[in-house]
């Protein structure tokens, strides 16, 4: 998924998320430097360990997703989300701060787990949530990740759902691009 999704970067980038650095390979040469949040100084290191050539204008910036960014407003030609409004704690504040610093014509990429639309697997999730949280760093098996970007003032141009192999309570996701309202 990432091969797919992540290559669609262009510009200015801000990656809310870059733990540690899985999404590095597969940024283009269109991508002219990249922004990667993450409260995690350790991950972080990982990271830069992991920033391929032609990637050396990365910075990182050691904080939550939900504090202001240190970024102008409309600064910023794509935002990429991977694996990671599930755990925000409040993941619609995070959201409206990927709104501010992305420019007019900008696309936020994004690739999360979440809510499954089939009643059966969404009551486990509901279910699981409150321990799995506890476990898996603050991630909840049941945010509707559409709703949420909606709700933000973002409008999906392109939007894949599948399950993927594993437990269906862990494993509905979302994939997609979205541009401002």
């Amino acid at each position: 998924m990432r091969a797919a999704w992540i290559p669609r970067a262009r510009g200015e980038v801000l990656e809310i998320g870059i733990g540690s650095g899985l999404n590095l390979p597969f940024y283009s040469s269109e991508v002219q430097r990249i922004y990667g949040v993450d409260p995690s100084i350790e991950l972080q290191r990982m990271a830069r360990q992991r920033a391929t050539p032609g990637l050396e204008k990365a910075e990182f910036l050691t904080q939550s997703a939900e504090e202001p960014l240190p970024l102008a407003r409309a600064s910023i030609d794509t935002v990429v989300v991977t694996w990671t409004v599930c755990s925000i704690p409040n993941a619609a504040l995070a959201l409206q701060e990927m709104r501010r610093v992305l420019k007019a014509s900008g696309r936020l990429i994004f690739i999360e787990h979440g809510r499954a639309p089939d009643p059966a697997v969404a009551v486990w999730q509901e279910r699981l949530t409150p321990v799995w949280k506890r476990i898996s760093g603050g991630c909840h098996l049941d945010r509707r990740i559409d709703e949420l970007i909606r709700e933000a003032g973002f409008h999906i141009l392109d939007l894949k759902t599948c399950y993927l192999a594993g437990p269906r309570p862990m494993t509905y996701t979302y994939q997609g691009v979205a541009q401002l309202a």
